[in-house]
């Protein structure tokens, strides 16, 4: 089970930074990832981190802006954003799988979402 959190309003230029805190002991063997959903648009992925944390994969549109990172210990994820635009405005949503995938079709564990608004 994935419980997301840390959404809110933010704006323009501001910075954000999500949890998604995972239950069970075997976290450390799934790929965690974050996925967005904007109003209208399909949920289209954003980051994943594997899970020893050594590597990472992101989407061109946060690149430089956007860092996910893990705690195993605490069993949560995390996604720092910066610079944040109003076009990063969406429900995100932290997922998790036993393989690493760019599709939400590809993870088998999905959090409740949370929302962020990033306006003026």
């Amino acid at each position: 089970q994935l419980q997301a959190s840390g959404g809110g309003l933010v704006q323009p230029g501001g910075s954000l930074r999500l949890s998604c805190a995972a239950s069970g002991r075997t976290f450390s063997r799934y790929v965690a990832a974050w996925f967005r959903q904007a109003p209208g648009k399909e949920r289209e992925f954003v980051q994943a981190i594997s899970g020893s944390g050594d590597r990472t994969y992101y989407a061109d549109s946060v690149k430089g802006r956007f860092t996910i990172s893990r705690d195993n210990a605490k069993n949560t994820v995390y996604l720092q954003m910066n610079s944040l635009k109003p076009e990063d405005t969406a429900v995100y949503y932290c997922a998790a799988s036993t393989m690493l995938g760019y599709v939400a079709s590809r993870y088998n564990y999905w959090g409740q979402g949370t929302l962020v608004t990033v306006s003026s």
